[in-house]
């Protein structure tokens, strides 16, 4: 008996110090490095874009007890949210417009969005879900990219998405960024 008491001491001793000295993206995983806004302030210093980081993780109240799975969850949330607004803002220009190549070009972002909202960030909430961070990864890159598909293809014409792609651009970099800190 005093044995098996001796070995699970030491195995859970080992467990201890092995979290302790574990590096701190790993630990974060399992557990969070610190608790609410810490956590949030920590990661979002890793990110490009830290002010729209900590309003955006800030502005979910599931954020506080969250871990850095959970964080980049909200960011991820968040962007599918601003897209899909910015898609429906797009269709509503669409039947406002009276202009031949405004109407062009925003006929082309409604193209390069909707596969964004309906596809690709829905597939990569549920890959980083399932701890398929590779997989999230790609989904989410991919609004960014199409996002600034969009703007340049707007040409010559003003562009009445600038704000909005920009921000789906930065929103696509901080829930990459925060996927960086996981491993998988």
């Amino acid at each position: 008996m005093s044995s098996s008491l001796s070995r699970f001491s030491t195995l859970l001793l080992f467990l201890h110090v092995a979290l302790l000295i574990a590096p701190p993206t790993t630990q974060s995983f399992f557990l969070p490095l610190d608790k609410g806004s810490n956590l949030i302030q920590t990661t979002c210093k890793k990110t490009p874009h830290y002010n729209l980081c900590l309003s955006t993780l800030q502005s979910n109240p599931d954020s506080s007890n969250a871990d850095v799975p959970r964080l980049a969850r909200i960011a991820s949330d968040a962007l599918l949210a601003n897209a899909s607004d910015t898609l429906d803002y797009i269709h509503g220009l669409l039947k406002q417009s009276r202009e031949v190549q405004l109407q062009k070009a925003l006929a082309n972002c409604a193209e390069l969005y909707i596969p964004i909202v309906k596809f690709s960030l829905p597939q990569a909430i549920e890959a980083l879900g399932n701890g398929h961070f590779g997989f999230a990864k790609y989904g989410i890159s991919d609004a960014a990219t199409e996002a600034e598909a969009c703007e340049k293809g707007f040409g010559g014409v003003k562009s009445p998405l600038t704000d909005r792609n920009a921000l789906v651009n930065d929103l696509s970099g901080v829930a990459v960024a925060i996927l960086n800190l996981l491993k998988g």
